[in-house]
């Protein structure tokens, strides 16, 4: 007798099997060849591809939950959650409804994904990474071990966040209603990198290919291959050519 719950109207695909004490909501369609572990939970309508693994006691389509006084989440109804083909969810991981997940995109466990935020494919997200809501995130980006990306932050492709690094939205830290005009996360552009324990302040931009060294305060937007280090973030020079994106002989799938 299966200890599971699977709506009749959910659907699993060809050589995909679960683990004990799961439940599979309604409308849910999941590909072939998938791997699923013990007490997951995936929500109503959710979709997931082929060869997806998603380990014990993950949540998938979680509806938010909206405080009285909440500044960024909305009463709007979500597009159901998507998790394309090939990917890795780790152990603990709750990913909202309302959220996009590209092909081979590895999410680690006790990663939290917020609704409306989108991420490209071949992205790794880290252990105890927080991803807010309204978040766009690009191809190939690697966000390491307990980053926090702020709601409405956008992060183009081959972008690099070393461990611990924290972005923020509100230069009111939460006062005054003027704040609400303001709101606006980090903008991070191709293929900038930010060392460990980095601190973006609301709204700055990090050009292409720059480098915030670790533990820099950044107040100002940092422009494209430049170096910035302190606090405040500083430029003191170029990045190296050998270092710039250009110079890696990467190629996009």
């Amino acid at each position: 007798m299966s200890t599971s719950i699977v709506h009749p109207t959910a659907s699993l695909g060809t050589g995909t099997r679960h683990g004990e004490f799961c439940l599979f909501g309604e409308g849910v369609k999941i590909g072939n060849g998938c791997v699923i572990g013990h007490h997951v939970i995936i929500h109503d309508q959710t979709v997931i591809g082929d060869n997806v693994r998603i380990d014990d006691g993950t949540v998938i389509g979680k509806r938010p939950m909206k405080a009285a006084n909440s500044a960024t989440t909305s009463d709007d109804e979500l597009d159901p959650c998507r998790i394309d083909s090939n990917g890795i969810i780790g152990t603990s991981v709750v990913i909202y409804r309302g959220s996009d997940i590209g092909r081979k995109v590895l999410i680690a466990d006790l990663a939290t994904v917020r609704e409306n935020v989108k991420i490209g494919d071949f992205t790794i997200v880290g252990r105890g990474v927080a991803i807010e809501n309204f978040c766009n995130i690009g191809r190939y980006v690697k966000l390491e071990t307990n980053v926090y990306i702020t709601a409405h932050s956008e992060i183009e492709d081959r972008v690099f966040v070393a461990p611990c690094v924290v972005t923020s939205n509100d230069n009111f830290v939460g006062r005054t209603e003027e704040r609400f005009k303001y709101f606006k996360g980090a903008i991070i552009k191709k293929g900038a990198r930010i060392g460990v324990n980095a601190i973006i302040l609301p709204g700055k931009t990090l050009g292409e290919d720059c480098l915030v060294a670790a533990g820099a305060v950044v107040s100002k937007d940092v422009p494209s291959k430049k170096i910035a280090t302190g606090m405040p973030a500083r430029v003191i020079r170029d990045v190296p050519a050998e270092q710039l994106l250009e110079n890696q002989g990467w190629k996009d799938d």
